[in-house]
Parts: structure tokens; C-alpha cells; sequence
């Protein structure tokens, strides 16, 4: 006899197309897909998840590659942080590659996907701010070999959600063949989790600029009026490095405040100021979007 509950024996999946992979999806519900297992692992060793089974997406060789596609990559969601870090990937996406060789020590680069870190939706996943701002579709696969697309940025919000049986198959993302940058601070010296970061990509097609601030809610956020305040400066058809540095770092300062704005008036007119931690973030998210637009500029 003994006083310990016995575990449940947990079923391992290993399929070979992603059509197969969502077909044993439906036939488990209770299953979690798995790939790199970086985020899900993290999970189970610390007693927040113990899944029934797990399906395993390691062997689907088409999410692991990427394509082309009317003028956009479409990309697997198997791929590797490592994989998009190489010079090859960065020269189609680089901020998407910059973002993955930032997300951190090397055992996670190679083992952590692109559809693992939209699928966990962490808000210091560095891959999500530069998705936002690229304003990426996902390619959702479904039962009965069913597809249907979804703006990544709803999905981050709670818009749209995965249903039973999806899963995330491709990210369609426009390549833009224009200056993006990513960048992040962290706690700490080397490789760590983001307490900010900003991704900045200019669109000369679009005549746009897209931002989108990470790490510091729960999704990232895009500060659409300081987009649209600083594209009308650009001259487009000209120098676009010509922009002032005095609205360069107005548009950081446009960027922090629109993402973290001072507290509402109190009802006696009288106005709180943020805690000092608050207000350092509010200067990193500033000092890095001043950075980022100044490189991407250059």
C-alpha cells in the first residue's frame, strides 16, 4: 500500500502533417499541442499544468520552413527562434529575426517557435511586439482540413481565439523591403526577459510608420497617433534620415505617454503623479522609441 495517488499515464501524439495533428487534437480534446516546449514545460515543472496527452508537432516538416506568397512570407509556425536569427531570414524580416536572437540563452533559441510564442501569448515574448507592428495574419488549420485567418493582434487581445481542435499552422507576414528595428531593455546584462521593448517598421508604400510597445501590458500596444503624428514629417519621396532630432525625441516622449498616460484628474482637479518605477518605464519605453525610429531612419 502506499500513500501516494497514482499518476495518470499521459499519451504521446506524434504526427506528420498538420492536418493529422489537428485530427488528434479533436479525437483528445483534454490534449496540448506541444513543440518546442519551452513555455509549456516552464509550466508543468512548476505544478500550473499537468496535460492528459500531448500532441506532438516536432515531425511536421511544413510549419518548419517558410514561403512566398503575393508580395508577403508566409512562415511556419514551426520555426525556430534560432531558425529566423540566421542572415538568410533577417534579410527578409529583420526585425523578426532581431527579435529571436534577443529571446534568450541558445537551448531556448533552438528548441522555441514562432507559433509557440503566439500561442502562450507572454507579454515579454519579444516576437509579438515586431508580429503587431508588422500587422501579421495568422493561418489557423482546423478540422476537416478547414483554414481561416485571424490579424495576430486579435488574437493577443482576445478577440478571436483558437478554437477547439485549431491550431496555428502560418504567420502571412508583408514584406516590406524598408528599414525595422527591435529593440529591448532588460533587467539585467545579457540575455533576459524584456521589461520593455519597442518594434518600429516603416511602410513607404503605405507613407506609414507602425510602432508597437511590448512587454509593458498584457499585449502589445500600439500608439496609433504618434504613428500617424510622426509619418506626416517623413519626407517620403526625399531624405527620410532629413527628420529633426527634436522630433525624433518628441516621438519617443508621444510614444511612452500614449502607452503609459498619467493618471485621470482626481475629482478635486488635483492630478497624482506615477510611482518613480512607473515613471522610469515611461522613459525606457521613450528612449527606446526615440532609438528605434533614429535607426530605422539612418
Amino acid at each position: 500500500m502506499t500513500t501516494h495517488a497514482p499518476q495518470a499515464t499521459q499519451a504521446a501524439v506524434l504526427p506528420g502533417s498538420l492536418d493529422e495533428a489537428v485530427a488528434a487534437l479533436a479525437a483528445t480534446p483534454a490534449a496540448v499541442p506541444v513543440a518546442g516546449g519551452t513555455d509549456l514545460m516552464a509550466q508543468v515543472n512548476a505544478g500550473q499544468l499537468r496535460p492528459a496527452a500531448l500532441v506532438g508537432l516536432g515531425r511536421i516538416s511544413e510549419i518548419r520552413g517558410w514561403q512566398y506568397q503575393d508580395g508577403h512570407a508566409l512562415l511556419g509556425a514551426g520555426l525556430t527562434h534560432a531558425r529566423m536569427g540566421r542572415p538568410d531570414f533577417a534579410a527578409l524580416i529583420p526585425a523578426l529575426a532581431a527579435s529571436a536572437r534577443a529571446a534568450g540563452p541558445p537551448q531556448i533559441r533552438n528548441a522555441g517557435t514562432l507559433g509557440g510564442n503566439i500561442a502562450s501569448a507572454a507579454p515579454t515574448n519579444d516576437t509579438l511586439p515586431v508580429l503587431a507592428a508588422l500587422e501579421a495574419t495568422l493561418i489557423i488549420a482546423g478540422p476537416g482540413g478547414a483554414r481561416r485567418e485571424v490579424p495576430v493582434s486579435h488574437l493577443l487581445a482576445g478577440m478571436e481565439m483558437l478554437r477547439p481542435g485549431e491550431l496555428i499552422g502560418f504567420v502571412r507576414v508583408p514584406l516590406l523591403h524598408a528599414p525595422q528595428v527591435f529593440l529591448k531593455a532588460t533587467g539585467r546584462t545579457g540575455p533576459g526577459r524584456a521589461t520593455a521593448s519597442v518594434a518600429l517598421v516603416l511602410d513607404p508604400a503605405r507613407r506609414g510608420v507602425r510602432c508597437a510597445v511590448g512587454a509593458i501590458a498584457p499585449m502589445p500596444l500600439r500608439p496609433l497617433e504618434a504613428e500617424q503624428w510622426v509619418a506626416s514629417l517623413i519626407d517620403w519621396d526625399g531624405e527620410r534620415g532629413a527628420l529633426v532630432p527634436e522630433a525624433v525625441q518628441a516621438f519617443g516622449e508621444y510614444v511612452a505617454a500614449a502607452c503609459i498616460p498619467d493618471p485621470a484628474p482626481a475629482p478635486d482637479g488635483t492630478q497624482e503623479t506615477l510611482p518613480p518605477a512607473v515613471l522610469h518605464l515611461r522613459r525606457t519605453v521613450a528612449a527606446l522609441a526615440r532609438r528605434a525610429l533614429g535607426r530605422a531612419l539612418s
